[in-house]
């Protein structure tokens, strides 16, 4: 098991250093409910007095409901500004317009709200010289499962290293509210979602192969891998073009 004492006071280092290199008065993000998010929250506030976490419902019932109460409890719980950017209309805005040029898929739909809420971080972060901070951990980076320029975009990550296992050892060891701790990994994409329903394996399983080497039965390793290879691009800074490439 990881020294989460020492790893606090690396994380806290670090994210101090980004914001002195940025010359950036504090930290904006997400603050969704879940347990990246939660983690992320509670390390960016021990290093940055001036740390802000910002909710943002946008259309799913569970925004209002679940992740709204857990996102709460973790802002009281460790002295966290809380602020509310409710995104529905905006979305029900740029589908009607989308809509005039394209089809949207359900692809389309459901990407939406992590860009949304990125535009949002951002310009709350220009407007006040804020970073935004990411908060995406190994295991969700290895399947590629994000959105690109959505929650794949930010500023820095302080626990991108870290798979779900470490992040909720980490939650255990800063003292996170249990219902954070107890709930499913769900991005919040539409009502009733949970990640491991739509990967069709569990985190604990893919983590054990991340950490251990332990190889899962064929059908998940083959869906693991294919997530993996298939994904390539979202890790992969853009592609531009260069002669050598010809």
């Amino acid at each position: 098991m990881r020294d989460y004492r020492i790893e606090c006071e690396k994380r806290i280092a670090y994210i101090r250093a980004k914001l002195e290199e940025a010359h950036a008065r504090g930290v904006v993000f997400g603050n969704s409910g879940g347990k990246d998010s939660a983690l992320c929250g509670i390390l960016c506030k021990l290093a940055c007095e001036n740390t802000v976490g910002v909710l943002l419902p946008c259309a799913s019932k569970q925004n209002y409901g679940k992740d709204t109460e857990d996102a709460l409890a973790l802002a009281s719980r460790f002295g966290i500004e809380t602020r509310v950017v409710d995104l529905t209309r905006v979305k029900e805005a740029m589908l009607d317009a989308v809509s005039a040029a394209a089809s949207v898929t359900a692809d389309g739909d459901k990407n939406l709200p992590p860009r949304l809420r990125m535009a949002a971080l951002y310009t709350i972060a220009a407007s006040e010289g804020r970073l935004v901070c990411g908060t995406g951990n190994r295991s969700e980076a290895y399947l590629g499962y994000f959105t690109k320029w959505g929650d794949g975009a930010y500023d820095f990550d302080p626990i991108a290293d870290l798979t779900v296992r470490e992040v909720y050892e980490f939650l255990r060891y800063l003292g996170a509210p249990e219902s954070i701790l107890e709930k499913a990994p769900s991005a919040g994409l539409f009502d009733g979602q949970t990640d491991e329903g739509e990967l069709g394996f569990s985190y604990e399983t893919l983590d054990a192969y991340l950490l251990d080497g332990v190889v899962p039965e064929k059908k998940a390793l083959e869906r693991i891998e294919h997530l993996h290879k298939t994904s390539a691009h979202k890790r992969a800074l853009p592609s531009k073009y260069q002669e050598s490439d010809l």
